[in-house]
């Protein structure tokens, strides 16, 4: 019945959106429910078609006469292999920017965008994220379309009516309804993203990815991105990234940026539970303690230390590092935010700037040539921006492989391996690597540091 009772404000055209609802009165009300909504916001939700080429892999067995004999020539082939992925995206301006989410268009190599209304257009990605998992296209020779608002997600309340519009199993655009079930959602969601969510209990299925997240008013809360469950249907839990990002990456998209640009904490932190808070006399579990703090972090420049707890930012309260990520970034880099700090039973406002990662000291990216034992192989100096790049921990210093080269891919490097040491020698900068493999010997160790372990590879040349 509050569906329904709710739903009657949009059949009365131009309504505020604060207008008191009413019981249906007669039989056409009842039988309207969200059509006038729906009619206005889904011509600005989109099919997206992406193909992706992705190179076959050669069965080292493939080489044997009697494999080749056995299993026929499709037991292994290396030619490349084309994938086809489906999903929906929403236009944000009537020029052709439109949001879908990375897993869906990020590594594609042609994409089509058709509307409702069977218009096709050719799209390319100029600004995507994978851990964010979102992707703004710009749709070609494209103008005066339809676009949906961006409603400030901030103010989106648990309860809320809302429908979830996209292209579930290549079906073909469909509605479903439901209501915000929860906020601030942290570390649930499946996919590439990491992040922070609005939680909804309206239908979300595979290739629903990038649709919209509308409330009653036909307004953008958030883009679908993925559901949780155990069945590999809807099972009630989807989750979307909220608009206020989504805005922050049309700005950044819009000004020129092909890569988003997030503001950097350079810290490391962790949620507060009861037995932290306990421990720092805090009666309630309220916010993020300060676990790390790199030496070039605007916190540590403001005065914030290790053992601190910041429990709002901007005035938003902040429960988790990836909540606190989320506040900073809808801020944007060139800007400030107030974080506010517990220490001890103390409690202050701080202003801090939103800066991105420094390239300090700089990385001295370098290419191993010929004359060394892994050409081809590119390795760089660790600063905070090749940590962020490379996900690396927050205190990693040193030398990183960017591109093993196909070389070092034999030997077992892949990039984002750190560098310890060279056949027993320290490696502390790119130089350093360059001198231990040119005329290294016969024999080459080489020590890394991979996902928090050690490692340690052998090689003949």
């Amino acid at each position: 019945m509050l569906r329904i009772m709710c739903s009657i404000v949009l059949l009365m055209g131009t309504v505020p959106a604060a207008a008191e609802t009413h019981v249906p009165k007669n039989q056409a009300e009842i039988s309207l429910g969200f059509a006038p909504v729906v009619k206005q916001a889904a011509p600005a939700v989109v099919n997206i078609y992406a193909k992706i080429v992705r190179q076959g892999r050669a069965n080292p067995f493939f080489s044997d006469p009697f494999f080749q004999d056995f299993f026929g020539r499709g037991f292994s082939d290396p030619r490349p292999r084309v994938q086809n992925s489906l999903g929906s995206g929403v236009i944000l301006s009537a020029d052709g920017y439109v949001v879908s989410n990375y897993h869906v268009v990020g590594s594609a190599t042609e994409i089509q965008v058709v509307t409702t209304d069977r218009r096709e257009y050719s799209a390319t990605v100029v600004l995507g994220d994978k851990e964010s998992d979102i992707a703004i296209l710009r749709l070609n020779e494209a103008s005066e379309l339809p676009f949906l608002r961006l409603r400030d997600s901030d103010q989106v309340e648990v309860g809320e009516l809302t429908l979830a519009i996209g292209n579930p199993f290549g079906v073909g655009q469909t509605v479903s309804s439901g209501i915000i079930s929860g906020l601030a959602r942290t570390g649930t969601a499946t996919g590439n993203a990491r992040g922070y969510f609005i939680q909804t209990d309206a239908a979300i299925n595979p290739g629903n990815s990038g649709g919209a997240l509308i409330d009653v008013n036909g307004d953008l809360i958030g883009i679908n991105t993925s559901i949780l469950t155990r069945s590999g249907g809807s099972n009630g839990i989807g989750f979307a990234i909220p608009a206020n990002l989504v805005a922050e990456f049309l700005r950044q998209a819009q000004a020129g940026n092909d890569s988003f640009i997030s503001p950097w904490a350079g810290m490391a932190g962790q949620h507060m539970s009861a037995d932290i808070a306990e421990s720092l006399g805090l009666v309630v579990p309220l916010g993020v303690v300060i676990s790390d703090l790199h030496v070039l972090s605007p916190l540590a420049e403001a005065g914030l230390r290790v053992g601190d707890v910041v429990t709002h930012v901007d005035g938003d309260e902040v429960n988790s590092p990836a909540e606190m990520k989320f506040r900073m970034a809808i801020a944007g880099v060139g800007g400030k935010s107030v974080l506010t700090r517990m220490r001890g039973e103390g409690r202050a406002d701080i202003e801090i700037a939103l800066i991105k990662a420094p390239e300090i000291p700089a990385a001295d990216e370098t290419t191993l040539g010929e004359d060394t034992a892994l050409p081809g192989m590119v390795v760089s100096g660790v600063n905070p921006a090749v940590i962020v790049r490379h996900r690396l921990p927050l205190s990693q210093t040193g030398v990183v492989v960017i591109d093993p080269g196909p070389y070092g891919a034999r030997a077992g490097l892949r990039a984002g391996d750190v560098l310890d040491g060279i056949n027993g020698g320290t490696i502390a900068a790119p130089a350093d690597v360059v001198q231990a493999l040119t005329d290294p010997g016969r024999r080459v160790r080489v020590e890394i540091e991979r996902g928090g372990r050690s490692i340690s590879l052998r090689f003949r040349l």
